[in-house]
């Protein structure tokens, strides 16, 4: 089932989405806002999976309400104007529906929803908490909540490991490759660190335990925003 909610700022338009909601069986439509405002509250308290969301709104934009978000929901534009489709595409809407639009266009953008959000659910059942790195002559399999962090010395990898650490002759490149994007991030051109792992953030420099990671000044920005 789809958790979703909608937001216009015309009460008939959203009248009009709670109606259609209720006539395609796999979405659950848990509350419509005509504050844009009231409806990023409720993001934050609460499990959304898909935005049913107007772009011009007299306080905020549509765009200007996803891009608040550090969690963003799947969206479906609803609009009257055409000229933002491009933009909407950029920003990974699932669809772009023009008003008026119909029941049948209606359902069909809540299936390509339905879809992304099986295939996000596969995805990450199936994917293994672990990976095998060749170190010497043989394979070793490290899980990656023991990874404290990755750090490039010459033609190797270092993965500094709770209790060990292990040399795989391996890239920067290679490692982001292989790591899951959520739980990892690259502070430097040197060094990947766990996110779990990190007890304290300076300017400069990141604090796991008892070791001291430097930030690069051009991986700043993706640190600050992404540790948020």
């Amino acid at each position: 089932m789809i958790k979703a909610i909608a937001v216009d700022d015309e009460p008939i338009a959203l009248g009009i989405i709670e109606a259609l909601s209720a006539k395609v069986a796999f979405v659950n439509l848990q509350a419509s806002f005509v504050n844009a405002f009231d409806a990023i509250e409720f993001i934050k308290e609460n499990a959304v999976d898909l935005i049913f969301l107007d772009i011009k709104m007299p306080d905020i934009s549509g765009f200007e309400l996803l891009k608040a978000l550090d969690n963003k929901p799947l969206v479906i534009f609803t609009t009257a104007y055409t000229e933002h489709a491009v933009k909407s595409y950029e920003l990974d809407a699932v669809d772009y529906l023009l008003k008026p639009f119909s029941a049948e266009r209606f359902a069909t953008a809540c299936k390509k929803a339905s879809e992304i959000l099986d295939s996000r659910t596969k995805k990450s059942i199936s994917k293994p908490d672990f990976l095998f790195l060749k170190s010497g002559f043989g394979q070793v399999k490290v899980y990656f909540n023991e990874i404290l962090y990755i750090e490039s010395s010459g033609n190797y990898m270092v993965f500094m490991l709770q209790q060990d650490k292990i040399l795989s002759r391996l890239t920067v490149k290679d490692v982001l490759g292989l790591l899951p994007q959520k739980d990892f991030i690259r502070v430097h051109r040197s060094f990947i660190v766990s996110k779990s792992r990190i007890s304290k953030i300076e300017r400069h420099q990141i604090h796991i335990g008892t070791h001291i990671i430097p930030v690069g000044s051009m991986f700043s920005d993706d640190v600050t925003s992404s540790l948020k």
